[in-house]
């Protein structure tokens, strides 16, 4: 992209003395024609590069020129740096280190420590506690494909536990409820699909290119839709499980039932996951009403039991 390149430059320039037209090129794998407009628009932009010829020569900003590096806020730049870091903890590139780098130039002296001090108020950490350690990897796959516009190819495992083999052109990484999906177009299905890439294995990508195609982004909102579907559900559960139902539900639907439990007005969707959501509680979740989901909840439990009784 033109604008990351000629920030890029912008910042190489201010922290070297003096660069050569053919390093830049090598760089930002583009030709020295490419790099001299790009130095033809910085100057016109209002920043002062020259060029020196001969042994040693290259480009460099004017010596008396400085960036104003107040332009940014001790909040804007705390908050971009733990964003930045976040994301570093998952997706390992040079882009991102780069990206740290040039935010750090930013800092003046006399606020690095109270920037140092704002950015570790907050740790913003997405790499899992335990499980799938191929997420990481597959990120970066993703990422590269993503840039590259190379097609992909995988194995997906949907809800119902049905594996297929699958083509994919990528378009959009996603993080979305404690959880990494990614959009693109099947070639299996010819339509837009949202992957999760915990469901994913034997990723790989293509020496094919695609060219891409006019998509809209996946619809990630669902509050709306979901509180027409939504069914108010009584459940009893012990304190034990109360921090684990509050990612669903806010304390206002929690009401005492002695020193132990408590009664809980639930939303609930009667789908496959939130059944197995309740079941997973054991015996700290009791569903006491509407009859029918308590019924099945009964048949459900009646069902597992069943596979142990030999």
């Amino acid at each position: 992209m033109k604008v990351h390149r000629l920030i890029s430059i912008i910042m190489i320039l201010l922290d070297k003395e003096r660069i050569s037209a053919q390093k830049l090129a090598d760089k930002f794998e583009v030709s020295k024609r490419t790099i001299y407009r790009d130095v033809d628009t910085i100057n016109m932009a209002g920043i002062p590069v020259r060029s020196t010829s001969g042994v040693g020569g290259g480009f460099e900003i004017m010596p008396k020129y400085k960036l104003d590096k107040k332009v940014f806020s001790t909040s804007d730049i705390s908050t971009i740096l733990i964003g930045l870091s976040g994301l570093s903890n998952m997706i390992k590139g040079d882009e991102l280190i780069n990206a740290l780098t040039k935010i750090k130039s930013f800092i003046p002296d006399e606020k690095v420590k109270d920037i140092e001090v704002k950015t570790n108020q907050i740790c913003i950490d997405l790499s899992p506690w335990m499980g799938n350690r191929d997420l990481q990897t597959y990120l970066t796959i993703i990422q590269k494909a993503l840039e590259e516009r190379k097609l992909l190819t995988f194995e997906y495992l949907d809800s119902k536990g049905n594996k297929t083999e699958r083509t994919v052109e990528p378009y959009q990484l996603v993080f979305k409820g404690s959880h990494w999906y990614w959009q693109g177009y099947c070639l299996k299905r010819n339509d837009f699909r949202l992957f999760k890439l915990s469901r994913i294995s034997n990723l790989q990508t293509q020496e094919q290119f695609f060219v891409p195609r006019e998509y809209q982004k996946p619809q990630l909102e669902f509050t709306d839709i979901l509180t027409t579907l939504q069914t108010k559900i009584k459940l009893r559960i012990h304190k034990s499980v109360m921090d684990k139902v509050l990612d669903c539900c806010t304390y206002e639907n929690f009401s005492p039932d002695g020193e132990e439990h408590y009664i809980v007005e639930f939303p609930f969707l009667e789908r496959e996951y939130y059944y197995n959501f309740l079941l997973s509680f054991g015996n700290k979740c009791e569903c006491l009403e509407p009859l029918h989901i308590r019924l099945e909840m009964k048949r459900r439990i009646e069902e597992i039991a069943s596979i142990y009784k030999s």
